[in-house]
């Protein structure tokens, strides 16, 4: 039975991740790539369906932390008879990829259990498991399709009716090194060659882009390692941003809200770019800007919500039968087919996030803004169709004001690119769309009532994505309209002092059962509280918040208050760029 979420730990090498658990179990790995299928699926399943354990055999106590700024894992096992650490990472480097164990014999001895089952194509396939030697080194490798998995160390375990385990003893001083190398099943490789150099290089440059983080915000390391996380997800190649590592870990544990979030949607990453940006990261904002412009290639009304992490569109969704799920939760899914709906609010972030690159000083493109020019054209001819709405609502099609109001920040960002930048376009019209639509959502996404904006203009229910609307710019954080609307949700959608996305029980999402409050929504609420003047809320709920982030500064999706469990995908891109931005809302504007 795999762990509960908030026990597992990220490291990956920028083209994929790993999760591993603190019982030093690695419980998901796709290899080479977020989206490949994955190799070890144990989280999702059992042991069976793959993993890979070094740990003590016995009662031990496990202690973790990344080493330094970096996305180097260190566990320490206390034993009765003695302590040892395993290091965890994957280096990065040159177009295969690595996963490295390091035992280390602290003090007296250990004896540990060492267990590596492979299981290719999300568990389903039993590899062709054999033993070899490379370049004079004895190791095993496990070859399955297109997928050569190597393992290496000093102690090889010995195959037992498919598996592969092992037991030795750890003394104050040994150091043992385990690694497992992927590369295409149909090369032949003459040499491993020595990870030790891009072991020490992936480190160094780890602490290098950490070190440029702004240090005048509140709980500075939890958003150091929030942005170091962001990165991790960040593919170092295409410039793709993956909204989490995982697929299927469920938002509802036992029923069926499971999704697989390995992609990269326009909305996220921009996001997660404007909170690099912001934190002053500018060299990420061209890769991910070259990613967007050969994504989004050719018919602006092609435009997705989302793509694979090379850009590819075809995303079909579909249920791995042969799997469990995550605590029973059915179906476990791949692919998404939320990539065929209409969410007109992405263009307004993807405009947000292009300005910010503009601010940030980044050489204009005339490509870039060519794209930007056809699809704002493109919106000014269909903005007034409903649309699924930012959380992916698969119940009927809505006139979400959510999704209104970042329309207005389309149009909006792109008069102030001509108006500010002299670039070229129809700033009368935009200009003219832009009011109007902002005159819409004041008159039919606003319940004057209740003094509050609603989630669409037939309902009027409220929902959390409203709280944004002070951060874009539509409305100011202290106008009464905005203070009605975050006194609706703190009537509304707060559970235990957490914040809902929505109403699950109104039936506008078209699913079963209900859901946890979804982090990103309250740490929206501190931003909000910071615009509307309400420091004191604000200062207290961003506390609290940061006190729900795991051992080792990690969060999932949501967040269960009454279990005190994490819940859904893990680690969530949304939540970690959500507390970015309510840490810069603090603080405040940076001055240089």
């Amino acid at each position: 039975m795999a762990l509960p979420i908030e026990d597992y730990a990220l490291i990956g090498d920028r083209r994929t991740a790993a999760l591993v658990g603190r019982n030093g179990s690695i419980d998901w790995l796709c290899l080479p790539r977020f989206d490949s299928p994955a190799c070890l699926a144990a989280i999702l399943g059992t042991e069976d369906h793959g993993h890979w354990q070094i740990c003590p055999e016995g009662p031990y106590e496990s202690e973790r932390r990344y080493v330094g700024a970096s996305a180097v894992l260190e566990t320490t096992f206390t034993t009765p008879t003695g302590v040892v650490t395993l290091t965890d990472l994957m280096p990065r480097g040159d177009g295969r990829a690595d996963l490295v164990r390091k035992v280390r014999g602290v003090s007296g001895t250990v004896h540990l259990r060492h267990e590596w089952l492979v299981r290719l194509d999300y568990g389903e396939v039993l590899p062709w498991v054999r033993r070899e030697t490379i370049g004079g080194e004895k190791v095993i490798t496990a070859i399955g399709g297109p997928d050569k998995l190597i393992l290496r160390g000093p102690r090889l375990p010995v195959a037992t009716d498919h598996r592969h385990d092992d037991d030795f003893d750890v003394h104050e001083g040994d150091e043992l090194v385990f690694s497992t190398t992927w590369v295409p099943s149909y090369d032949h490789l003459d040499e491993l060659g020595d990870l030790e150099d891009r072991i020490r290089a992936s480190i160094d440059d780890d602490a290098d882009w950490a070190s440029q983080c702004r240090d005048d915000l509140p709980h500075a390391d939890v958003v150091r390692r929030s942005l170091l996380t962001l990165r991790l997800l960040t593919d170092e190649q295409t410039g793709g941003i993956v909204a989490a590592p995982t697929t299927s870990l469920p938002e509802d544990f036992g029923g069926e809200r499971n999704w697989d979030y390995r992609y990269c949607w326009l909305r996220d990453a921009a996001l997660t770019l404007g909170s690099l940006i912001e934190a002053g990261y500018t060299d990420e904002a061209l890769l991910w800007r070259s990613w967007l412009l050969r994504a989004v290639a050719g018919d602006p009304e092609d435009l997705q919500i989302m793509y694979a992490v090379d850009g590819a569109r075809r995303l079909p969704e579909h249920t791995l039968e042969h799997l469990p799920g995550y605590a029973d939760s059915r179906p476990v899914r791949i692919g998404n087919a939320a990539v065929e709906q209409r969410q007109t609010d992405v263009l307004g972030e993807v405009m947000i996030a292009l300005e910010h690159t503009r601010r940030a000083g980044q050489d204009h493109d005339d490509n870039a803004w060519a794209l930007q020019r056809v699809l704002v054209e493109n919106l000014a001819k269909t903005w007034q169709e409903p649309d699924n709405g930012l959380w992916e609502i698969r119940g009927p099609r809505r006139r979400f004001t959510h999704s209104r109001a970042m329309v207005w920040a389309a149009f909006d960002r792109a008069v102030r690119a001509v108006e500010e930048y002299g670039l070229d376009g129809p700033v009368e019209d935009w200009r003219r769309l832009r009011d109007e639509v902002r005159e819409e959502v004041l008159t039919q996404g606003y319940d004057a009532e209740r003094n509050t904006f609603t989630q669409h203009y037939e309902t009027t229910e409220v929902d959390a994505s409203l709280l944004v609307l002070s951060q874009i710019g539509f409305v100011a954080g202290d106008d009464p309209r905005m203070l009605g609307t975050i006194a609706a949700v703190e009537e509304d959608l707060m559970r235990d002092g957490l914040v809902l996305r929505y109403r699950t029980q109104s039936g506008v999402d078209g699913l079963e059962g209900d859901e946890h409050p979804f982090l990103a929504c309250s740490f929206w609420l501190v931003s909000a509280y910071a615009a509307a003047g309400r420091t004191d809320d604000a200062h207290a709920l961003f506390d609290r918040l940061v006190g729900l982030v795991n051992d080792v500064g990690l969060l999932s999706e949501e967040y269960d208050p009454v279990n005190r469990r994490m819940v859904g995908n893990f680690p969530q891109a949304f939540s970690h760029l959500a507390l970015v931005q309510a840490a810069f809302h603090l603080a405040g504007p940076v001055t240089r």
